[in-house]
């Protein structure tokens, strides 16, 4: 029995060890929980703006239109029933393609069926209008969806007919493509696209040549700079509305696999640089949205309450695409590269 003691007293040392880095690292855990939890609370048009200020600079003119100081642009992208029935991207275990991946068709057709439904009833709510990247295939599924996004306000821009990815087609594919698109979204919209973003932003050495072509005045797959600008497509001056990966649902919640409130604090953040720097130069935020994504209800509400903090602080307006692209084309203060 004596030799057995120094057994049992090394057992409840280890014991208590273990209690207190279950509670050390517990209160870690609950602190951190905390705080991206009060990523947006008490949001008040005291308490709720940016915390960053630089000195003010006096502008050339006016950077935005009605003398806005900072710009939000919002992608809502209509996807659903486009993806393939085989090897689509989603949260899934990946199985061999050559089944047909029936759970994560489920998953897409809540992008429809339950994500846009919310999105647009949130952004009534907050009277915010947005550019909905829309696939000519899911228009052509769903016309009246379509039809309404359009009716309460928000534009209808390209996204390509289907899933095929623009880089692997030849110039004549990629312009038959992006004219079926206009088309389906025409049939079912009444209105013509005149922006485009391509699959996962990678189209090819002839698509904005094609784009222009067809009558579109901008595209967002360029992640080169945080205002829009000008580039020289055939001799004349094409819009750039900048797009962003790090502020993209798809990319933070189904790559990086975020929480909402981690992806509330990289939102907050964002906005607080851009909207300082605002005061010297013109700046845009661009927010991306995925109907199967941002949908979600949790997701959703974390994109309310950003969408609350950013219209706490002076000089916010939310624009969509289309009405970017075409202040930029107007504004002498817009940068230009090649022209």
């Amino acid at each position: 029995m004596i030799g057995c003691k120094p057994n049992s007293n090394s057992s409840m040392r280890r014991e208590q060890m273990k209690r207190r880095d279950f509670i050390k690292d517990s209160a870690v855990s609950a602190f951190a929980v905390g705080m991206a939890h009060h990523a947006f609370e008490s949001v008040t048009p005291r308490s709720g703006r940016s915390p960053i200020s630089f000195p003010r600079a006096e502008p050339a003119g006016p950077f935005w239109p009605g003398g806005a100081r900072l710009v939000v642009s919002i992608s809502m992208q209509m996807e659903a029933g486009a993806q393939p029935l085989r090897g689509a991207e989603s949260p899934m275990p990946k199985i061999d393609p050559i089944y047909p991946d029936l759970p994560a068709a489920r998953w897409y057709e809540y992008g429809f069926k339950e994500g846009l439904p919310r999105l647009l009833d949130m952004f009534d709510r907050r009277k915010v209008k947005v550019t909905s990247h829309m696939v000519g295939t899911t228009v052509d599924l769903h016309p009246a969806l379509a039809k309404e996004i359009v009716q309460r306000g928000h534009e209808a821009s390209g996204h390509g007919q289907t899933w095929a990815a623009q880089y692997s087609m030849t110039p004549e594919q990629e312009r038959e493509s992006y004219k079926e698109s206009v088309a389906s979204i025409e049939r079912a919209t009444g209105t013509r696209p005149v922006g485009f973003n391509a699959f996962w932003l990678r189209g090819t050495p002839h698509t904005l040549e094609i784009l222009q072509e067809l009558g579109f005045i901008y595209h967002i797959d360029d992640v080169s700079r945080d205002e829009p600008f000008l580039i020289n497509v055939k001799g004349k001056p094409f819009a750039v509305v900048p797009y962003t990966l790090h502020m993209n649902d798809i990319v933070d919640y189904e790559s990086r696999h975020f929480s909402t409130q981690e992806y509330a604090g990289d939102l907050k953040a964002e906005f607080d640089m851009l909207y300082a720097e605002s005061s010297k130069r013109r700046r845009m935020m661009s927010v991306s949205a995925h109907d199967r994504i941002a949908g979600r209800p949790s997701r959703t509400k974390t994109l309310e309450e950003f969408i609350v903090y950013a219209q706490n602080n002076p000089g916010v307006v939310f624009m969509r695409k289309d009405d970017i692209a075409h202040f930029a084309v107007s504004s002498p203060l817009t940068i230009r590269e090649g022209i």
